[in-house]
């Protein structure tokens, strides 16, 4: 396991620890788990159950079919 040495301004790091502890995770883990995230190449399995369970939105025109036709403007 390879080991990375990193520098943060001390109100970052004060951040960064309260983060870590509110998960109970060690700041080690905790940097690890946002670096995986962000080198994921696919999406969280979570997110790719969610593929089709809704149906898609209408499109413009069949939203406005049954709003009737609007009422000659004044001319000016």
């Amino acid at each position: 396991m390879g080991q990375v040495t990193i520098y943060l301004e001390d109100e970052i790091e004060k951040k960064m620890a309260a983060a870590a502890k509110s998960e109970h995770l060690s700041k080690s883990k905790w940097i690890a788990g946002l670096i995986k995230e962000k080198v994921a190449g696919e999406w969280p399995e979570s997110i790719a159950r969610l593929a089709g369970t809704w149906k898609d939105l209408p499109l413009t025109k069949e939203n406005r079919a049954n709003l009737g036709k609007d009422v000659d403007r004044e001319a000016l």
